[in-house]
C-alpha cells in the first residue's frame, strides 16, 4: 500500500502479471494528503511514481521485508505500456535509468 503523507504524487502501478487480463496496462492515481487515498499494489505489479510538488513523502507498507536480490524494474518510458506521465520526465535515480526494456518475448511473471 502507498500513500502520499505531504506533498502530491502522480503514483503508477504496471501490471506484469502472467495471464493477466490487463497484462502491461497501466493504472495511476494523483496521492494527497488532501484526497486521503491510498493505492493498493497487487503482487506481480510494478511500481513507480512522478513527484508533482516539492517536498512530497510517500508511506510505504509491504507485504515481506525488503530483498535487494529479488528487486527488478521496468523502464517509465517502455513503449510496451506506454505510461503518460503529467509532467517531463527528468531527475531518475541511476537506478530507474538503468533498467532495460521489456524483451519482444517477455509474457509475465509466475504468479
Amino acid at each position: 500500500m502507498v500513500r502520499c503523507i505531504r506533498g502530491r504524487v502522480w503514483d503508477v502501478l504496471v501490471d506484469l502479471r502472467a495471464g493477466s487480463p490487463t497484462f502491461l496496462c497501466w493504472h495511476a492515481e494523483e496521492l494527497s494528503p488532501d484526497t486521503g487515498r491510498m493505492l493498493v499494489i497487487p503482487e506481480g505489479c510494478a511500481h513507480g511514481f512522478q513527484v508533482l510538488e516539492p517536498d512530497s513523502e510517500l508511506l510505504y507498507l509491504h507485504t515481506a521485508l525488503y530483498q535487494p536480490a529479488a528487486e527488478g524494474g521496468v523502464r517509465y518510458d517502455e513503449p510496451r505500456v506506454d505510461i503518460r506521465w503529467p509532467l517531463p520526465v527528468r531527475d531518475l535515480s541511476e537506478r530507474d535509468q538503468n533498467h532495460p526494456l521489456l524483451s519482444f518475448d517477455f509474457t509475465g511473471l509466475a504468479p
